[in-house]
C-alpha cells in the first residue's frame, strides 16, 4: 500500500514538473526562427521577414500555455487585449532588451488586471509572417490560469 502511495506522489510530482518544463520552453521553442531580407512595397525597403521553424509551426492554432509579463501599453489596468513579454518591462523587447520573438499580442477572453509579476496564460497561438504592424505572434482566446505569488 505504501509502494501505491508512493508512486501516486511520484507520478504526480513528475506530471507537474513536466507541465512546469513546457510552459517554461515554450518561450524556448518560440524563439526557434531566422529572418529572411524582403523587399517591402509599402516601407520602400527591404525587412526582416520571419521564418517559423518546424517546431513553431507546429503550436501554430494549437492551444499553448505560456509564463510571462503584461506589458502595460494603455496605463496599468485590466485590458482584453494587450502585449505579453517573456521578460519583464525593463528587459522586453520594446525596450531593447530582447528580440521581436520574446513578445506577443494577446487577446484575451476576459479582462486580464495589469500586475508587474509574472503570470501565467492559455490559449490559441497564431503565426504572422505577413502583417508587419503586427507581433509575429499571437495568442486568442486567452485566459489567465495563473498568478506567481
Amino acid at each position: 500500500m505504501r509502494f501505491i502511495l508512493s508512486l501516486s506522489l511520484i507520478l504526480s510530482l513528475a506530471f507537474s514538473v513536466s507541465a512546469q518544463d513546457q510552459t517554461s520552453n515554450t518561450w524556448k521553442t518560440l524563439a526557434k526562427i531566422t529572418y529572411k531580407k524582403q523587399y517591402d512595397e509599402l516601407m520602400g525597403f527591404k525587412i526582416d521577414i520571419p521564418v517559423f521553424s518546424a517546431q513553431v509551426k507546429a503550436l501554430s492554432e494549437k492551444e499553448i500555455t505560456v509564463k510571462g509579463y503584461i506589458i502595460p501599453v494603455e496605463g496599468y489596468k485590466s485590458h482584453k487585449e494587450f502585449i505579453f513579454s517573456a521578460f519583464p518591462y525593463n528587459m522586453c523587447f520594446f525596450c531593447g532588451g530582447a528580440g521581436p520573438e520574446t513578445v506577443m499580442e494577446v487577446e484575451a477572453l476576459e479582462p486580464v488586471e495589469y500586475t508587474a509579476e509574472q503570470v501565467t496564460l492559455t490559449g490559441k497561438l497564431t503565426l504572422n509572417d505577413s502583417d508587419i504592424n503586427r507581433l509575429m505572434y499571437l495568442i486568442k482566446d486567452a485566459k489567465l490560469t495563473k498568478t506567481e505569488d
